[in-house]
């Protein structure tokens, strides 16, 4: 058993919170009862998630993406309601870390992610240092790394094949990072793994020669929480489920 005070604390020194700029509040963002004993991570703060959390008993849910971000309605009221009510109805409380988690040297998304697909980092680029590159286990085509992604995530990726290039390094930064393409060639990538791509990445890749693959937003971020919950687990002696709710985005 854990007090939940005790576990915010914690993790907002592990993750240093404190060093990120961020798109919404990081750590407890619905306060539930004093005692942990059983949390549950998951990668969104979905109602299906919560509903999850409910029938596996939690008192606690760890997830990436949390309720509340910048610039968005701040009342409680449709979707947003039926998710706090949710949680308050059972006094389940809600941690929430977003950049802090992408960016944990071995706890984070990103790390999570590169040890997956056998990837080593030895630089960080990009805003607040997010992005990861390192050497490829071996030089490779873009079509081996291509299918290396597809087997470990269980989702083909969307390939921007650059001009055919032998990948020596790369360059990944999970979830919505297509923005940070710019700074992974900069910093020296022959491919840039990412969650989604938008249009712009296209040209780029196209002119530059380096190749950018999406691979899914959820499923590059699935790593991190679960990687988080057994952390707490440890520390705390505390009881962690991790559940995938299905994203196809």
């Amino acid at each position: 058993m854990a007090h939940r005070a005790e576990i915010e604390t914690h993790l907002a020194e592990l993750l240093a919170v404190d060093r990120f700029k961020d798109y919404g509040p990081n750590g407890l963002q619905v306060e539930g009862r004093a005692q942990v004993q059983r949390v549950v991570s998951g990668v969104t703060a979905s109602l299906a998630l919560i509903d999850a959390a409910i029938e596996a008993e939690a008192d606690a849910l760890l997830v990436h993406h949390g309720l509340f971000w910048r610039g968005q309605d701040g009342r409680i009221t449709g979707w947003m309601r039926q998710r706090v009510a949710r949680l308050l109805a059972h006094d389940i409380s809600l941690f929430a870390y977003h950049l802090p988690l992408d960016a944990h040297a071995s706890l984070g998304n990103n790390a999570q992610l590169g040890l997956r697909l056998g990837l080593s980092s030895d630089a960080r680029f990009g805003e607040q240092d997010l992005g990861f590159i390192g050497p490829a286990s071996a030089p490779m085509l873009v079509q081996e790394l291509a299918m290396r992604v597809d087997q470990t995530l269980g989702r083909a990726p969307l390939v921007l094949p650059g001009d055919g290039r032998r990948v020596h390094r790369v360059a990944w930064c999970t979830g919505g990072a297509q923005g940070h393409f710019e700074a992974a060639i900069a910093a020296g990538a022959d491919a840039f793994l990412t969650g989604e791509i938008s249009e712009p990445q296209v040209h780029l890749s196209r002119e530059t020669g380096v190749a950018f693959l999406a691979c899914g937003h959820h499923a590059t971020e699935r790593y991190g929480a679960p990687a988080l919950g057994e952390h707490l687990a440890a520390q705390f002696g505390i009881q962690h489920q991790f559940i995938d709710i299905h994203n196809p985005a």
